[in-house]
């Protein structure tokens, strides 16, 4: 068991840093042992996702079959959302895209951020060999938050090099900046102050309550608020300190 963790991690951290050869090889040492199934469904999403990036289709098939078989016994959100996501990289067009958005869409409501991150780096990724250069964008930008938070340098440097190749200026974060408010979080933040619902927000940036809901999980994070009360408060007086004075005669 101790071997196939190792074994593991090792092939989570080499698809990280983009070395596909090396993370296919890890993840087949930690299936070795037919006898080890604790790691062996996280070890085969790893072999997957190095076997699509390597052209190995034929090896990312019957991974994909095993996976299932985990995956379809408890049918969990994050058992079907890593089934999704695997199938999509293996996928093309219409069928791939529409498995990446119920991955998402599956992962939105809950709290593994981890899976998320990794959903919309490989999303994005697609998007942009796809030329959908603004869609990629936005899914680029949201795992290499993500990652940031987690100080996962690796995968965020692998959604920086895509962002770039979007055509984007990417700034990269740093410790005294990671709990700064991205641009949309600020403006779900203003919105929030005016009184606005999830769903009036969702509206008016053309995006879905969920998406909402997750920003604002992150807006709480990040500045220690609990409530929509205290987040309008901080709002307020942060508006307040940023209004020039009237100098009185």
């Amino acid at each position: 068991m101790g071997l196939s963790l190792a074994r593991w991690a090792t092939a989570v951290l080499c698809n990280g840093l983009a070395l596909y050869e090396d993370a296919f090889v890890a993840a087949q040492q930690a299936l070795e042992d037919p006898d080890e199934l604790w790691f062996a469904p996280w070890a085969t999403v790893e072999l997957i996702e190095a076997a699509s990036r390597t052209g190995r289709t034929a090896a990312a098939w019957p991974a994909l079959e095993r996976l299932a078989q985990s995956t379809g016994a408890s049918r969990t959100d994050w058992g079907c959302a890593v089934e999704a996501r695997c199938r999509a990289l293996v996928s093309h067009d219409e069928v791939a895209e529409t498995l990446y958005r119920e991955a998402i869409e599956r992962l939105l409501p809950t709290v593994l951020r981890l899976d998320l991150a990794r959903t919309q780096l490989v999303y994005g990724e697609w998007l942009r060999r796809e030329r959908r250069h603004l869609d990629a964008r936005e899914q680029l930008r949201a795992a290499d938050e993500l990652f940031s938070e987690f100080g996962m340098e690796g995968f965020a440097e692998r959604a920086c090099v895509e962002l770039r190749a979007t055509g984007e200026h990417v700034r990269r974060r740093s410790v005294e900046t990671q709990n700064d408010l991205t641009a949309q979080e600020e403006q779900i933040s203003e919105l929030v102050a005016r009184g606005a619902t999830n769903q009036e927000i969702a509206a008016q940036l053309f995006i879905s309550p969920r998406t909402v809901e997750y920003h604002l999980y992150k807006v709480f994070r990040k500045l220690g608020v609990k409530s929509r009360t205290q987040l309008t408060r901080r709002v307020l007086e942060a508006t307040s300190s940023r209004s020039p004075r009237v100098q009185l005669p």
